[in-house]
C-alpha cells in the first residue's frame, strides 16, 4: 500500500498533484487562484475503471461479464475508494474551505473517493498509463482475493433480487430516525417488503444504513 509520502515522490508535475487534492469549496474562497480537481476526477473515473476491467479481463478468462462487472463495481466504488483515501491518508492533504472542514469534509467518504479519482486522473497525465496501473495495481486491484471471497453484490442488490423472484414489488426504506450534527449524522432506517418491515440497519450514512437494513432483511427473508 502507498502512502500520501510515496504518492507524492511519483509526481514531476506537483502542480497537477495540488490540482487533484483542489476541493470545489476551496476554490470558492480562493477565486482565481487555481481550477477545481473535477476535471481531473472526470479522467480518473475512466482511466481506472479502464485499467480494472483489462485486469479482470485478463485475470478471469472463464468469467462472464456480469461477474466482471460485479467485481469491478467492488473495487471502484465510493466505499471502496474512500477506504484507499483513509489507508493513504489523503484527507489531511485535501484543499477545503473552512465550512467544509467543519463540516467533516476530510473523512467525507463521497469527497474522498472522488479525490482519489482525481489523483488517478493527475498521475496518467503527469506519469502515463505504466506508473499509474502500478498505483492502481498497489492500492486498488491487490483486493481482488479479500473481494472474490465474499458475495460480490450488494446487499440491496442480493435482497432485491430475491425479492422480485418471488413476485413481489421492490423494497422500499424509510429513515426511522436521524440524529446528531449535520458533520456527523446516524440514520436508522427500516427496509419494508410488500408492506411488512423485515429489518433495520444503523450507519452514519443513509448508504450504510440502507446495507445494514438490507442484510437484515436478507436475514428474515430467506
Amino acid at each position: 500500500m502507498t502512502d500520501i509520502k510515496k504518492l507524492k515522490e511519483l509526481f514531476n508535475d506537483k502542480d497537477l498533484l495540488t490540482l487533484a487534492l483542489t476541493h470545489k469549496s476551496w476554490v470558492n474562497e480562493h477565486v482565481g487562484a487555481r481550477g477545481t480537481n473535477e476535471r481531473l476526477e472526470f479522467l480518473g473515473d475512466a482511466v481506472l475503471e479502464f485499467i480494472v476491467s483489462k485486469e479482470l479481463y485478463e485475470r478471469f478468462p472463464d468469467k462472464e461479464e456480469g461477474y466482471l462487472t460485479a467485481l469491478r463495481a467492488n473495487l471502484v466504488n465510493t466505499e471502496n475508494l474512500s477506504r484507499v483515501a483513509e489507508k493513504l491518508g489523503v484527507g489531511e492533504e485535501l484543499f477545503l474551505s473552512k465550512g467544509e472542514e467543519d463540516g467533516g469534509g476530510r473523512t467525507n467518504p463521497s469527497l474522498l473517493g472522488d479525490t482519489v479519482e482525481a489523483l488517478i486522473g493527475a498521475l496518467f497525465m503527469d506519469r502515463g498509463v505504466e506508473i499509474t496501473h502500478e498505483f492502481i495495481k498497489e492500492n486498488i486491484i491487490v483486493e481482488i482475493p479479500e473481494k472474490v471471497s465474499g458475495p460480490l453484490k450488494d446487499a440491496k442488490s442480493r435482497l432485491q433480487e430475491a425479492v422480485q423472484s418471488k413476485g413481489l414489488p421492490t423494497p422500499r426504506y424509510k429513515v426511522v430516525e436521524e440524529s446528531g450534527p449535520d458533520h456527523k449524522k446516524n440514520f436508522v432506517i427500516e427496509v419494508v417488503i410488500d408492506g411488512t418491515p423485515y429489518g433495520r440497519g444503523e450507519g452514519e450514512s443513509k448508504n450504510k444504513a440502507e446495507q445494514e437494513a438490507a442484510k437484515a432483511g436478507l436475514g428474515k427473508f430467506l
